[in-house]
């Protein structure tokens, strides 16, 4: 039972960013990946790809797609080794910025009928899960 209501509530919180992001004209795919490039610029698309939840071909067309809206760069030779070293421009921080207020809002109309202490007790919650999962 308590697999089924997580799944249903990814389910729900997907659709509702999707919703949120679809005026910027982002998916939540290209969210998550620009995210990910804030945290770690220059991190390789094989990496972003999974941590995406895409596989590497569709992460290659997602960075072409946001390169050619000039939201993400990339060198065209890689400088050593094969990996294309991917970074925000400018563009892509605002984006990001714009995006990433929208999506907030969607998590806290998740979150409104929890309180702070039931809200840190699901983290940790969903956070033991993934450690128990991943092992």
């Amino acid at each position: 039972m308590v697999g089924y209501e997580l799944k249903t509530a990814q389910s729900l919180l997907h659709a509702r960013m999707e919703e949120a992001l679809k005026p910027l004209d982002l998916t939540v795919s290209h969210y998550s990946c620009m995210f990910h490039l804030r945290l770690e610029p220059g991190i390789s698309a094989a990496e972003l790809a999974r941590r995406t939840f895409v596989t590497r071909q569709s992460m290659n067309v997602m960075l072409q797609q946001l390169g050619d809206r000039g939201l993400v760069e990339r060198p065209t030779r890689p400088e050593s080794g094969r990996a294309l070293p991917t970074e925000l421009t400018a563009a892509g921080i605002r984006a990001l910025d714009a995006a990433q207020g929208l999506v907030d809002e969607v998590e806290r109309r998740m979150l409104s009928r929890l309180s702070p202490v039931e809200t840190a007790a699901l983290a940790r919650g969903l956070a033991a899960c993934v450690v128990a999962l991943a092992e």
